[in-house]
């Protein structure tokens, strides 16, 4: 999704006038209720909250210059994986199996099997994910999160079915949304 993202995809850039900023905020809050103690911090009501709309109907979400959050087609907000590093119980996790990392870090989508893996099922078993929601993608044996994406499917029937998409991959480390860590 962000592989050759950069500021010249970005078309218009504005300030958030507040009522917007209230809506943004409250949309992000009822997604991610675990982020809600450090929602001031995330995003300060007193700062200038921006909206910049990219190629694709993305619209990214940036206090001060910098991005937090993008939407796509007005669908639900993902956190940028720099918030995520620093808020990793912000929003439910799964974990891929390391035969997947490599294809992950090139932007493709997860696979069940990837998922399903005996080294990784018993977590996906223990925190059940719903389908179409957001989520965070680890890797096997680390902490911090590698890509966001978004289920295809339910966690039980990832593990029933064991086949086709899992996971829809929508930002991945050093992609390029991750190399603007400011776009001004």
């Amino acid at each position: 999704m962000f592989k050759k993202f950069g500021p010249e995809e970005i078309k218009d850039k504005s300030k958030v006038k507040s009522s917007q900023q209230r809506a943004i905020r409250q949309a992000i809050q009822e997604q991610y209720p675990r982020l809600d103690p450090f929602l001031e911090q995330v995003l300060p009501k007193k700062a200038e909250i921006q909206v910049a709309k990219c190629e694709g109907k993305i619209n990214v979400v940036m206090v001060e210059d910098a991005p937090v959050f993008f939407n796509i087609r007005d669908g639900p907000y993902y956190p940028v994986l720099r918030l995520l590093h620093q808020y990793p119980e912000m929003m439910p996790s799964v974990r891929v199996d390391a035969g997947a990392i490599k294809f992950v870090f090139s932007g493709a989508n997860i696979m069940c099997p990837g998922l399903t893996h005996k080294n990784v099922v018993a977590e996906l078993e223990a925190n059940p994910v719903d389908s179409n929601t957001p989520v965070a993608v680890l890797a096997e044996g680390k902490e911090h999160a590698l890509a966001i994406g978004h289920t295809q499917m339910s966690s039980l029937a990832i593990i029933k079915e064991n086949k086709g998409i899992g996971v829809n991959v929508v930002h991945v480390l050093n992609d390029g949304l991750w190399k603007c860590p400011k776009i001004s």
